[in-house]
C-alpha cells in the first residue's frame, strides 16, 4: 500500500513568540500556569511575524477573570482599514475555573502577584505563562546579578582554556 504524501506545516525557528526575561530578575516564581488568549485576527497576524512585547506587562483579576495588560502586539502596516488596532489593549486570558479561585486566593496573601511569561505557540494557538510570584529585595537582585557574572567569568575561563 502506497504512503500518502502528509502535508507539514513550515516550521517556525521557535515555538516562542516573546518572553518576558526582565520578570525572572525582579521576582521569585512559585507557580506557572499555561493559559489562552483571546486575541483578534490582526493580534494573530502581527504575532506571526513576531511583533509582540512582554516586559511591561502584568495580569490582573477583575470579575472572576484574568485579563493581561501593558503586553504590547504592534500591528502590522498591512493591517486592514477598518478596524483600528489598539497595540496595548486589554487581552483575556483562559484558565478553568479552580485555577483560578485558587489563583485569586493567593493573590490576596501579601506580596503575590501574577507576571506573564512568555507567549508561545502551541497547536496553533497563542498560550501565554503565566507565574505566580513573590517580588524580590534589592539584596536578592544583587545576588542575581553576582550569580550571573561568575557564570560568565566561568564561561571565559573555560573558553580561554580550549583555546
Amino acid at each position: 500500500m502506497p504512503q500518502m504524501a502528509t502535508k507539514k506545516k513550515p516550521a517556525s525557528s521557535s515555538p516562542v513568540i516573546a518572553e518576558n526575561k526582565k520578570a525572572a530578575f525582579n521576582y521569585f516564581f512559585e507557580e506557572r500556569y499555561e493559559a489562552g488568549m483571546v486575541l483578534e485576527g490582526w493580534e494573530v497576524k502581527a504575532l506571526r511575524a513576531g511583533k509582540a512585547q512582554l516586559t511591561d506587562g502584568y495580569v490582573v483579576i477583575r470579575n472572576g477573570e484574568l485579563f493581561v495588560i501593558g503586553c504590547q502586539i504592534n500591528p502590522l502596516g498591512t493591517a486592514s482599514t477598518h478596524i483600528r488596532p489598539d497595540a496595548v489593549r486589554t487581552k483575556k486570558l483562559l484558565l478553568h475555573a479552580e485555577e483560578i479561585k485558587r489563583l485569586i486566593g493567593k493573590v490576596e496573601q501579601k506580596g503575590y502577584t501574577l507576571v506573564p511569561l512568555k507567549l508561545y505557540w502551541k497547536n496553533g494557538r497563542v498560550k501565554c505563562e503565566i507565574a505566580l510570584a513573590k517580588g524580590k529585595a534589592t539584596h536578592d537582585k544583587r545576588d542575581t546579578i553576582k550569580e550571573r557574572e561568575g557564570k560568565r567569568e566561568v564561561e571565559r575561563a573555560m573558553k580561554q582554556r580550549h583555546r
